[in-house]
């Protein structure tokens, strides 16, 4: 606490100063003067919170000093020193709201009486300060909360009472860039590189565990701009840039639309699991262009695996790649969350690993357990990561089921063939995954079998339907099914045309 002191006598001013141990009391002598003029030009420029002042100064008396300071909204204690005990001097004192009135020669005792008053008076003004202080801090980050939830009169507010007028505003949202870590330790203002003084340049607030700033006005923002370049390099591991995810919104330039700067920033901290490897900062200008599509179907699952298992049995690494970009797009644009597209895409590898298993019953396929996959995908924070474990194990299927004999693309075909010969299988449908248009895929079958690509289809049928006529008690149309014909008397038909009779015949003479 500060003590001014004046008197038109040094000798005075001098006493003053020692006459109560000042500095033990809590009080620090900030300024002295020795007329009017200059005591009220130091109380104005230093505003003590203690005047000690002589009612009889030259060029000002010492009421006409009180009743200046206070029209000039200062609000510090007097004590008021005088040789006269005149009443009307006092009841002026009083007026002004001079705490003392002490006559000269000054009392030891009683101006430190007066002194210990006037510091306890402060003590109480300040700590009643500090509380009326932090419950309007607290008030304003609730206003500015509400502003960003969307959930305030923004009509009702004025911006110049919680510091927030501004031109222009933006929402940035950061946390850890590794998610296995919980807390940050670096001040934004430092990133920044801004002086942010009664928070001139953002506000920064807590929203639901996540640390969220506004940004106000140009100079801020452009510093903003000029920190997000820093990002357009990777940033050097462990320094602080590095730490961070950041994701921004749109510019705003009214406080009703401040909210939108926000969604923005949070919709794309609910879409980190798209980003792509090392990317820290994501903005606005990301958001998907199109509609969001509606949540994956059952149907979509399905088309999806068909696809992977044709072009895993087709070594169609190409249409394999292209396919996992599709997947990517598709679910950068779906509106499911997060949990939903990880249930997807375990339930799609879980579909290939089946359908493969059932065709290549006899091949050795290294997959791993369904627990470990559920498990993978469910820990794992980016798509890009469960893509590229995708691809790997696509890559490990064409390797452990690859034809040993396979010599053209034509051996792949037939290898195919003899795996799927259950499925509906057309020339067209098997051509463009190895990569051949239809009519000429099946002139250069026929060229290299000597028989067209569907009598090649309908003698692997054949044969694999005399294999279960003989060894199982299928029924006739029951073999028919699982050959791949789903009418019992075409498969009748195909039957007596390739082996000279039919199926009851064949398993009565051969049982």
């Amino acid at each position: 606490m500060k003590v001014f002191i004046a008197d038109d006598e040094a000798s005075i001013r001098d006493g003053l100063k020692c006459i109560i141990d000042w500095n033990q009391l809590g009080f620090t002598i900030c300024g002295e003067a020795g007329n009017g003029d200059d005591a009220l030009t130091g109380i104005l420029k230093l505003n003590p919170d203690l005047v000690l002042l002589d009612i009889r100064m030259p060029r000002l008396q010492g009421t006409d000093i009180v009743e200046l300071a206070r029209k000039n909204n200062y609000k510090g204690h007097f004590i008021i020193l005088s040789g006269f005990s005149d009443f009307k001097y006092a009841q002026t004192a009083i007026r002004y709201g001079v705490d003392f009135y002490l006559t000269k020669p000054i009392d030891e005792d009683e101006l430190m009486n007066a002194a210990v008053t006037i510091k306890e008076s402060l003590l109480e003004e300040h700590m009643h300060i500090d509380t009326l202080n932090q419950y309007k801090e607290k008030a304003k980050y609730a206003i500015i909360r509400d502003i960003l939830l969307n959930t305030s009169d923004c009509r009702k507010i004025n911006p110049e009472e919680i510091n927030l007028s501004a031109s222009v505003y933006q929402v940035v949202i950061y946390e850890n860039f590794n998610q296995d870590s919980f807390h940050l330790t670096y001040n934004f203002a430092d990133l920044l590189k801004v002086t942010n003084q009664d928070n001139n340049s953002f506000e920064h607030i807590q929203i639901h565990e996540k640390d969220v700033i506004l940004l106000k006005d140009s100079f801020a923002l452009r510093r903003f701009k000029d920190f997000l370049k820093h990002y357009e390099k990777a940033p050097q591991k462990g320094s602080p840039l590095d730490s961070l995810f950041i994701t921004y919104g749109r510019t705003v330039h009214k406080i009703k639309e401040i909210h939108l700067s926000y969604e923005d920033a949070l919709k794309l901290l609910n879409r980190r699991f798209f980003c792509e490897q090392n990317q820290h900062t994501i903005g606005y200008k990301q958001l998907p262009d199109s509609p969001m599509n509606d949540n994956i179907t059952e149907e979509e699952i399905r088309l999806y695996y068909e696809k992977f298992c044709d072009y895993i049995q087709s070594y169609n690494r190409k249409m394999i790649a292209d396919t996992l970009l599709s997947l990517e797009k598709k679910l950068y644009s779906t509106m499911c969350d997060l949990g939903t597209i990880k249930l997807f895409l375990a339930d799609l590898y879980l579909q290939v690993k089946q359908t493969i298993n059932h065709i290549y019953t006899t091949v050795d396929i290294p997959f791993p357990t369904n627990g470990y996959i559920i498990d993978f995908i469910e820990r794992k924070y980016y798509l890009y990561e469960i893509i590229s474990f995708f691809s790997e194990q696509f890559e490990m299927i064409m390797n452990a089921i690859g034809n040993p004999s396979s010599e053209s693309i034509l051996d792949d075909i037939v290898y195919y063939i003899n795996h799927n010969f259950c499925d509906n299988i057309k020339l067209e449908t098997i051509a463009p995954l190895f990569g051949y248009n239809s009519s000429y895929l099946g002139k250069i079958f026929n060229k290299k079998t000597g028989i067209s690509f569907n009598s090649y289809v309908d003698q692997v049928r054949i044969q694999h339907s005399k294999e279960l006529l003989l060894q199982t008690s299928l029924k006739v149309y029951e073999v028919a099914e699982r050959i791949g014909y789903k009418n019992v008397d075409y498969f009748h038909k195909k039957f007596k045309k390739y082996v000279g009779k039919s199926p009851a015949e064949f398993r009565k003479k051969n049982s």
